[in-house]
């Protein structure tokens, strides 16, 4: 199995995320659902909050690492 990561994220507007994968990969992760269906991730529904992420070598992360969405995940789920 490869394991993927995220190497570079850019917030693109409306809870989306272009991501490039340490595989070279570019996808467009929509966030808008994910965080609208899991309600640890309702503090990210202000716009303001989602746009402030950090990448922390693996994945993105929010709130100083306090919330994050798998690579893998993010791998598979965007597009």
């Amino acid at each position: 199995m490869n394991l993927q990561w995220v190497n570079r994220a850019e917030y693109v507007g409306d809870y989306r995320l272009a991501l490039t994968f340490n595989t070279g990969e570019e996808k467009v992760f929509d966030g808008k659902e994910y965080i609208r269906t899991h309600p640890l991730f309702a503090p990210l529904q202000d716009e303001t909050k989602f746009r402030n992420f950090e990448l922390d070598g693996w994945t993105v992360s929010w709130m100083n690492g306090a919330l994050d969405i798998s690579p893998e995940y993010l791998y598979c789920n965007a597009k």
